[in-house]
């Protein structure tokens, strides 16, 4: 079972970031540029610097108890020159990443 959530969890990721390099990727859309991220252990916050649109920081931690599986804190969207942040409980941190669309 943890093992299937882990599997979902991980092709959640790609294909977020998939989505993300996707969406970035052509030309005529100014998607956010020069992302940042800053994280604790129980927060995250991006900023982006150029382009425009807008970027969402996301943070993915698995739970101290093992049968709970995992804990997906999404941020705020924001534009660009702004924070996103997401605020999330004291777990290991999987995993941090950006979205972005513009």
């Amino acid at each position: 079972m943890n093992l299937r959530r882990v599997a979902t969890y991980a092709s959640l990721s790609v294909l977020t970031a998939v989505g993300s390099v996707v969406a970035t990727g052509s030309a005529a859309s100014a998607a956010p540029t020069g992302c940042t991220v800053t994280y604790g252990s129980n927060w995250a916050q991006s900023i982006c610097t150029g382009g425009t649109g807008e970027h969402q920081v996301n943070m993915l931690q698995k739970h101290f108890m093992p049968g709970v599986g995992y804990i997906a804190c999404p941020g705020n969207w924001a534009a660009v020159g702004q924070v996103s942040y997401a605020a999330c409980a004291n777990h290991t941190i999987v995993d941090v990443w950006v979205n972005t669309r513009g």
